[in-house]
């Protein structure tokens, strides 16, 4: 998946910049999911734009993003300036 393209489906589904949305809401693979955010994630010109978090709880399914445990991701709106 394209960084483009990646944004463009969080903007879907967040409505705004910054919202937090589970990274299960992407509809992917787990190791779809796992390996495109963590490719993303170990790239410091796109890292500095994408913000991981853990709900901690049990009810969402969490991913191992570059090491990381993360249910949910937030994204900058300052992203724009690279893609």
């Amino acid at each position: 998946m394209t960084l483009k393209d990646l944004v463009a489906r969080y903007q879907s589904l967040a409505g705004s910049f910054g919202i937090p949305v589970a990274l299960t809401g992407f509809a992917l693979t787990r190791e779809e999911t796992e390996g495109i955010f963590s490719a993303y994630d170990e790239d410091y010109h796109i890292s500095r734009f994408l913000h991981f978090s853990d709900s901690g709880g049990t009810s969402l399914e969490a991913f191992v993003i570059d090491g990381e445990r993360a249910t949910h991701v937030a994204i900058d709106a300052e992203i724009s300036t690279i893609l």
